[in-house]
């Protein structure tokens, strides 16, 4: 009984240093907004005082040739009430690849701003991933910011927010205007190091590379049927599942077995459908398909970019 006693209190103990690991991160990794924004750490909300739904551009259509295969129109809708829109999210990837054999890094990152939404939406315990998604973001945006000073010698406007992307940031023009612009002029300055790990745009991107796979994965896991026996599975399997394909390769241990508690505190499938403003998971199917292959397209075609550049695995 002694014996017992020595070997399960160990392991309580771990237990219980990883839980209060993963609380004290998510204190500092919460997404900022207003305590009537959302329910308790457990429970997610639709809407965000921060940042209200923007109208579509004037004269922007559903992206031509991104219908279902059988010709159909995608099902999306605007979704009032919260932040994340897949419309958006769908026109944003679409346009990353208004150049061939390239993807835009102003879209780019502003699908990242859409799915960020998604990820805050699912309630702050997300914030363990989102944060660290969004510091990402931001440093692209200011390595744009940089590189646009350093070449132009002035400075745009400032903006702390992280979010959308004025053009003062530089993205549309420049060594940041797209990926293969930016791996060329991050190769050419030196400040890819393949040995060991700098903030590079390029070792940056590919982090969110990584974490855009996840969230594909895991949508993929949505839009499925049930299994032999009838049964769905779980937004906190698929997301398991997709984090063990994605990320979990790349996290040491402690972060891996943190994120289990992650996946334990993700809503129902049917808040996921709300999400996407569908009722149903006949409805959800042909919505999730639209968003899951332009996402691998996204994916496809950046994954192309860093392969040719041996930039799969740097540190």
């Amino acid at each position: 009984m002694v014996f017992h006693r020595r070997r399960t209190l160990p392991r309580y103990l771990l237990l219980s240093a990883m839980l209060a690991l993963l609380f004290f991160l998510s204190s500092f990794w919460l997404p900022q907004g207003g305590v009537g924004d959302c329910g308790s750490v457990w429970q997610p909300c639709l809407s965000f005082q921060r940042q209200q739904p923007e109208a579509a551009p004037e004269g922007w259509a559903e992206p031509e040739g991104w219908a279902e295969p059988d010709g159909a129109p995608p099902l999306l809708q605007e979704c009032p009430g919260q932040s994340f829109q897949a419309r958006r999210l769908l026109q944003y990837l679409k346009s990353s690849l208004a150049d061939a054999d390239d993807v835009l890094l102003e879209s780019y990152l502003q699908s990242w701003d859409q799915l960020l939404n998604f990820m805050e939406s699912l309630g702050t315990m997300v914030g363990f991933f989102s944060q660290k998604v969004k510091e990402k973001i931001v440093l692209i945006r200011e390595l744009s910011v940089k590189h646009s000073e350093e070449a132009h010698g002035k400075r745009g406007p400032p903006d702390n927010s992280g979010l959308q992307t004025p053009e003062s940031f530089g993205l549309k023009t420049g060594a940041y205007r797209s990926v293969r612009s930016m791996v060329e002029a991050e190769l050419k300055a030196g400040v890819v190091d393949f040995s060991r790990r700098t903030d590079s745009g390029c070792r940056t991107l590919l982090r969110l590379h990584r974490s855009l796979l996840w969230l594909k994965l895991m949508l993929e896991g949505l839009a499925e049927g049930p299994d032999a026996d009838g049964r769905y599975k779980t937004p906190g399997e698929l997301s398991r599942d997709a984090y063990k394909v994605a990320l979990a390769p790349h996290h040491p241990w402690l972060l891996r077995q943190a994120a289990e508690f992650v996946f334990l505190a993700l809503p129902d499938r049917r808040y996921f459908l709300q999400l996407v403003c569908v009722q149903n998971q006949r409805e959800a199917a042909p919505v999730l398909r639209v968003i899951i292959r332009a996402l691998t397209l996204v994916h496809t075609q950046t994954q192309r970019i860093l392969a040719e550049h041996d930039m799969l695995e740097l540190p």
